[in-house]
């Protein structure tokens, strides 16, 4: 019986081990923001992780734009209810090795921050922690350009508000997260056309108030309004 135990424990391991493997091998990025050191990076700070070597420059950029972007979503939220992992990479070869693509940055699983060498700054790291603070507290969901228009609004991105902003955009958004992705891919601006109209509805409801009773109201099963 002892014999067969230690064969069930080892057959036990070894599943697991497969079904592990098998995340990393599928989802890289959730791999490497749940293990960084598995993918050779290592602790810059509490909850920030980069590549080995940074001169003492790069670790200083990537602290500043890190304490940075909390403070934006702090400021908008009043607070923050989240503290996602912060991964950044300086190298395309690290960000290709942890997963990552084209992207400047991306929120993984909303509960982690991949920073790209493109997206090294305060402005992509708080829009994306936004997106992380919108699902940390709301039980269900946005559509996805309000979703993205507030995490616009969040990070005060200069290329998609103000200016743009002076002729409203009264046409459909896209709602789901690949319509989003398809529009985005053959015009930036649709980020500005989502920005704009969640900018509109701050000024009109309250700013952050008009956000948190949105949310509260959402979370007692409300369905999601239309917004002017």
């Amino acid at each position: 019986m002892r014999f067969r135990g230690r064969w069930f424990l080892v057959g036990v391991v070894v599943l697991l081990a497969a079904a592990v493997g098998g995340v990393a091998f599928a989802y890289p990025s959730a791999a490497a923001t749940a293990c960084p050191g598995c993918y050779g990076l290592t602790r810059v700070s509490d909850g920030v992780y980069s590549e080995r070597g940074l001169t003492d420059a790069q670790t200083r950029q990537l602290l500043d734009l890190a304490s940075d972007a909390r403070r934006r979503v702090e400021a908008f939220y009043g607070g923050r209810e989240s503290d996602p992992r912060i991964v950044a990479c300086f190298t395309e070869a690290c960000y290709d090795r942890i997963g990552g693509g084209g992207e400047k940055g991306i929120a993984v699983l909303n509960r982690a921050v991949m920073l790209s060498p493109r997206g090294l700054d305060a402005v992509i790291a708080s829009h994306e922690m936004a997106h992380v603070e919108l699902h940390r507290r709301l039980d269900g969901e946005v559509p996805q350009w309000f979703d993205e228009g507030l995490a616009v609004v969040v990070s005060g991105d200069p290329r998609y508000l103000g200016a743009h902003c002076a002729t409203p955009y009264e046409g459909p958004l896209p709602e789901t997260l690949p319509a989003w992705l398809d529009a985005a891919g053959s015009d930036a601006q649709v980020y500005s056309r989502a920005a704009c109209r969640v900018q509109r509805w701050l000024d009109a409801g309250g700013g952050r108030d008009a956000v948190l009773k949105l949310i509260d109201r959402l979370n007692g099963g409300e369905a999601f309004p239309a917004l002017p």
